[in-house]
């Protein structure tokens, strides 16, 4: 049987911790950020940790 293959989508954006915890960087951040209130960007900072059940798919991306 064939080895599976990460999605190659998937681990550019998300990141596995050393204990198994599935980050992700925040949305709302990519584009139109003069209109957000310079206190909604530095909330929008950092990363972000995934609820189990998407955190549980993701990992199956990865290939974990």
């Amino acid at each position: 049987m064939p080895k599976q293959k990460t999605h190659s989508g998937a681990k550019r954006r998300f990141r596995i911790t050393r204990k198994g915890k599935v980050m992700s960087g925040q949305r709302n951040r990519k584009h139109l950020l003069v209109g957000k209130s310079a206190s909604r960007r530095r909330r929008l900072d950092g990363d972000r940790e995934l609820a189990p059940v998407e955190a549980k798919r993701v990992k199956r991306l990865l290939g974990r």
